[in-house]
């Protein structure tokens, strides 16, 4: 079960629980890469999947689908084919948009992004490391998620999140900038400089 009140994020479930400001846990969160030979245990992954599902969705269509990959020959197949997703965590979760269920209003990528934020807020509150994988708008990408997980052409691969114990520490990150907030209206004089890009993988 997953609850918040006020600002604490409270996840219970069976013998264990963890209770993380929510405040906390969205600036914790961070991109981990690397991550220790240890299993997720199954409780856990049916709690991250909990959590993508209470995920907003428009008109409440719930177009998602979520496909867990543990088995080690299955994540092999897809590290190799994918140039960005050569990590080494022991659980893969591809959220998929069934273009069925979300029959009339396009909105699944949208949909899918939520329950994706969802899964990486609640890794951090159970102490996972976590890594969001783009998967569509990468042909390449989607192609070979489809062979090697079997996606029919009605359901569309949007993206993969590992998931694991981190093997890497990463601090407490705030990433407020006054800049990009306007009040009433946009203000068109404000000049603005684009990040560089992030070679060092500090996300």
């Amino acid at each position: 079960m997953i609850i918040l009140v006020a600002t604490r994020f409270t996840v219970i479930e069976k013998d264990w629980c963890t209770n993380m400001d929510i405040f906390d846990c969205i600036n914790k969160r961070r991109s981990i890469r690397k991550y220790k030979n240890l299993e997720v245990e199954k409780e856990k992954i049916d709690l991250l999947i909990k959590a993508g599902m209470a995920a907003p969705s428009a008109c409440n269509r719930q177009p998602w689908e979520f496909i867990i990959i543990t088995d080690d020959k299955v994540l092999t197949e897809l590290r190799e084919g994918m140039q960005f997703a050569r990590y080494n965590a022991p659980v893969a979760i591809v959220v998929c948009g069934n273009t069925k269920l979300g029959k009339g209003v396009d909105a699944w990528d949208k949909d899918c992004s939520a329950a994706i934020e969802n899964i990486l807020l609640a890794a951090t509150g159970l102490e996972l490391g976590s890594i969001w994988i783009g998967i569509h708008g990468l042909p390449a990408a989607e192609k070979i998620s489809s062979r090697v997980l079997n996606i029919p052409k009605y359901v569309i691969p949007f993206g993969m999140v590992y998931i694991g114990y981190p093997d890497e520490e990463k601090g407490i990150r705030a990433q407020y900038n006054e800049k990009r907030v306007y009040w009433q209206k946009y203000d068109q004089s404000r000049k603005h400089k684009a990040r560089p890009k992030d070679l060092k993988h500090k996300a």
